[in-house]
């Protein structure tokens, strides 16, 4: 299980189409430390990285928390947490999930906090966000979304090249497109609203993310889930085809190659 910061302790509560708004707790921001903390070891937080890149999230956990011990408010290490426990808790099982969600907001508040200038802060707060949102009613999901969009637009402006951003929008974009011009509506008459957007929107961002970093697994998925939602086998098809070739960069992707096979093999049925 995650460590979380004692100041972002939270307990956390969940529902159709408006739901998988975000796929993709609700904490109070760590504190500016008021004195310089010293730096952290480069040795550190490149044991964590490497740990990371193996998969191995526990490992990786152990670096960048003894780094934490010396540097607590150092942004270039909250946002590795905060992406690490959102990758730990796609690994969990469905119930035990959002501690590491509420501890990757408490890291990635903490980070932009620290430095909003730093776009991967505004990228993993928006990736912990639209999970901690999975567990939430429709009034805190509503009110979430605006928010994520807020950090994944801040995260582009920062950084017009950030891969993850641009994938996190493109999901982010294709839950808009399921929801129904009544969803819609009622949303705008009780919730204030969701933001715009829908498929065509998320197929430029995800291709946007493909462009950028062309084997990750996660963008070409995405980018094929997209295409069989909007009944483009072909495409989808191409998109899954490369998706079983590429190697595992996230815990994560193992499923996603496993759902791209099947999806695969059910197109062959047809």
């Amino acid at each position: 299980m995650p460590v979380v910061p004692q100041a972002h302790r939270a307990t956390g509560p969940c529902g159709g189409d408006l739901v998988r708004l975000l796929a993709f707790a609700v904490l109070h921001s760590l504190a500016a430390l008021t004195l310089a903390a010293p730096p952290v070891p480069d040795s550190l937080i490149v044991k964590g990285d490497e740990a990371f890149a193996r998969l191995d999230y526990l490992s990786a956990r152990t670096s960048y928390e003894a780094a934490l011990q010396r540097a607590p408010d150092d942004p270039q290490l909250l946002w590795r947490l905060a992406r690490l426990e959102v990758c730990a808790g796609d690994m969990a099982p469905r119930k035990e999930r959002r501690p590491y969600y509420d501890a990757a907001e408490g890291y990635a508040r903490a980070c932009v906090a620290r430095d909003s200038t730093l776009a991967l802060g505004h990228t993993w707060l928006a990736a912990a966000l639209g999970n901690v949102a999975m567990f939430e009613g429709s009034k805190v999901k509503v009110r979430l979304s605006r928010e994520i969009k807020e950090e994944l637009d801040a995260a582009l402006r920062l950084d017009p090249n950030d891969d993850v951003a641009w994938s996190i929008l493109g999901s982010f974009y294709r839950a808009l497109g399921r929801i129904s011009w009544i969803e819609r509506q009622l949303a705008e008459i009780f919730l204030g609203g969701v933001p715009s957007g829908g498929f065509e929107e998320s197929e430029d961002a995800l291709k946007t993310a493909v462009t950028l970093a062309p084997t990750i697994v996660r963008h070409r998925f995405e980018l094929g889930v997209l295409y069989a939602e909007m009944d483009r086998e072909e495409e989808a098809r191409e998109e899954f085809a490369v998706v079983v070739t590429l190697p595992p960069t996230l815990g994560r992707d193992e499923w996603k190659k496993e759902r791209a096979a099947e999806w695969l093999a059910s197109f062959k049925d047809e």
